[in-house]
């Protein structure tokens, strides 16, 4: 019952994404199937509570903070500090008056790249019979006559192929092209305010599959006016 519930909400959230509903608007729709709906059901009455149960779901993102001229991300050896290494900014937002004293009180980040972790959404197609399949397919199902049809007929797959031999034994081994792009979310031409979003595509699918919207992933995106 639990299982079916959580495939409604994926779907219910799926359209209000699709159709760029508000959340007010699918909280009254939520309201409305809870309703109507026999009493007892446990389905979600609201935007938020649907949020608390769908996030969990392997949809989770880290937050970074990052220099504000590019120089280092805030994580791992330099996870602790509060200025960059090679600039000397200050990874935090200060007021002109708070100047660069090292007792400086810590605000809100200067900038924030956003990680939606990849490695659990990859598993979630092989999870799927016909999206397993299709991920072979450049090895199971393309056509092998020497011409230059899709990303494994190419000089640069094969190379890859010769240099790391157990890798191109295994036609589950991904391949993935990096895309960017900087966009304005709020389509304001007069706002400072813009995005990077960096993009993910499997080059292992059939060439009517690899640019589909579906298989596209957004692995990063670095919010900044800059």
């Amino acid at each position: 019952m639990i299982q079916s519930q959580n495939c409604i909400l994926v779907v219910l959230f799926n359209i209000k994404t699709r159709n760029r509903w508000i959340d007010k608007s699918f909280t009254e729709l939520l309201e409305l199937f809870h309703q109507i709906l026999s009493e007892g059901n446990t389905l979600p009455s609201s935007h938020y509570e649907v949020k608390k149960i769908l996030c969990p779901m392997g949809m989770e993102y880290r937050k970074i903070h990052v220099c504000p001229n590019d120089c280092i991300l805030y994580r791992k050896a330099f996870e602790e500090l509060h200025k960059c290494p090679r600039c000397w900014v200050s990874r935090y937002k200060v007021k002109d008056n708070d100047g660069d004293d090292d007792d400086m009180k810590k605000g809100p980040p200067a900038k924030v790249l956003w990680y939606l972790p990849i490695i659990s959404r990859l598993r979630h197609f092989f999870a799927n019979v016909n999206d397993a399949k299709n991920l072979t397919w450049h090895a199971n199902g393309r056509k092998c006559d020497g011409l230059l049809r899709h990303a494994a007929d190419s000089p640069q797959w094969k190379k890859i192929d010769s240099l790391y031999l157990e890798f191109g034994r295994d036609p589950r081994n991904l391949r993935i092209g990096l895309a960017t792009d900087g966009m304005n979310p709020y389509s304001n031409l007069s706002s400072k305010h813009s995005s990077w979003l960096v993009l993910l595509i499997i080059y292992n699918l059939p060439y009517w599959l690899c640019m589909k919207r579906k298989y596209m992933k957004l692995s990063m995106m670095i919010s900044g006016p800059r």
